[in-house]
């Protein structure tokens, strides 16, 4: 008799991660693409901040939503950057991103539940909700050469009476996708109308092209609303292995989050905080630094891929990835699997992301524009011959 919950032993592992344990596989460094990361270390002053910390002995526990001048920082964050006035009790830190989608997820799917989660999305989402044993439902995308867009309707369809809460992710991983305001509006009306839940993904909220910020629900929710914003220091400060993230949540609920972060971390360490308030106080400079860093980056990989025949990339509009096809391929795990053996080039294969991306292939360009070029050399040359076997 199994010791493990039959739910777990059948959850899918990362194909992400079949593919990138390749490299260890292969003879000659890969070029690795397929990763959500930039290849620039966390910037000097986040880490002198955090090291001082640690020297000057904030090595002992700490408030379960993160020490107050963190949740000061987060507020001023939201007030300079997005124009958004939060009270300290709507906010709190959390030990990465996927901490904070697992503590909501935890406080409300109840047995019977189902998400309504609208995909292609970051694999890892989907299955913290099913490992608290909710109905995935996905909701696809629609894409063509203007991009990708939202079918609300399919969304509204697609709920019923045990939707506990719609998933979205803007701008989105993989795709890049951005909702539109009138979009959002409608979204939260019929969720507020039908006590549903939103799970706002707005991890990648600087990392856009035509503004300095994306659009964000806090914008347009009430303080009262069941509306969940996600965010994390990853991204937009080069810090993905300092496993911080934030989360800002409806008025009233933080006992209930306080109770679920001590049972499941006890908080992120403080001297690490440190470093969390550094970048948000000061690291709007280095964040306008790396997004142009990624529009260079976009620039050249959308062009070498708009130019390679069979390839047909869809436009993004936020975030620092590319999603293609390529004619004559529908099976991009053995594509990626082949890419990293014979051509040294790491990405991910569409089928990860869930409905929506089946038969398309995600890089990552936070890269230097000499490694994006030399990938796109090996990749134009390995899609030349690739003969899908």
């Amino acid at each position: 008799m199994s010791l493990i919950r039959p739910d777990i032993e059948a959850l899918a592992d990362s194909q992400i991660l079949e593919v990138w344990r390749m490299q260890f596989e292969v003879d000659g460094p890969v070029i690795g693409m397929w990763a959500g990361e930039p290849d620039v270390p966390t910037p000097a002053f986040i880490c002198d901040a955090a090291a001082r910390a640690m020297a000057e002995g904030h090595t002992f526990y700490a408030h379960n939503r993160g020490i107050a001048p963190v949740r000061e920082a987060l507020r001023g964050y939201y007030r300079r950057v997005c124009g958004i006035e939060l009270p300290d009790s709507r906010v709190s830190l959390t030990s990465a991103g996927m901490n904070a989608v697992m503590l909501v997820s935890q406080m409300l799917i109840r047995p019977g539940d189902n998400v309504v989660a609208i995909t292609p999305s970051w694999p890892n989402i989907c299955r913290a909700m099913q490992i608290n044993r909710a109905e995935i439902r996905e909701v696809p995308l629609m894409h063509g050469n203007a991009g990708w867009a939202l079918d609300l309707d399919a969304v509204f369809e697609a709920c019923d009476e045990h939707t506990r809460m719609i998933y979205l992710a803007s701008p989105g991983n993989p795709t890049g996708f951005e909702i539109e305001r009138d979009d959002a509006i409608a979204l939260l009306e019929f969720a507020r109308a039908r006590g549903i839940a939103i799970m706002s993904d707005e991890v990648y909220h600087r990392i856009v092209y035509d503004r300095a910020v994306s659009f964000s629900f806090l914008e347009i929710a009430r303080p009262d609303d069941a509306v969940f914003v996600i965010g994390t220091f990853s991204k937009s400060w080069a810090m993905t292995g300092w496993r911080l993230g934030w989360l800002v949540f409806p008025e009233g609920l933080a006992p209930q989050l306080e109770k679920l972060i001590q049972f499941n971390t006890s908080g992120a360490p403080e001297f690490l905080q440190y470093g969390a308030i550094a970048a948000l106080n000061d690291g709007d400079a280095f964040t306008a630094e790396f997004v142009a860093r990624c529009a260079a980056g976009r620039e050249i990989v959308n062009a070498r891929l708009d130019a390679m025949p069979r390839v047909h990339n869809v436009p993004n509009r936020g975030s620092f990835y590319a999603m293609f096809s390529i004619e004559g391929v529908s099976d991009t795990l053995t594509f990626c699997k082949r890419a990293v053996r014979e051509a040294r080039i790491g990405m991910a294969p569409g089928e990860a992301f869930g409905r929506g991306a089946e038969g398309m292939v995600r890089l990552c360009y936070a890269k230097s524009p000499d490694m994006l070029t030399e990938a796109m050399d090996r990749l134009e040359r390995f899609v030349a011959t690739y003969d899908g076997t």
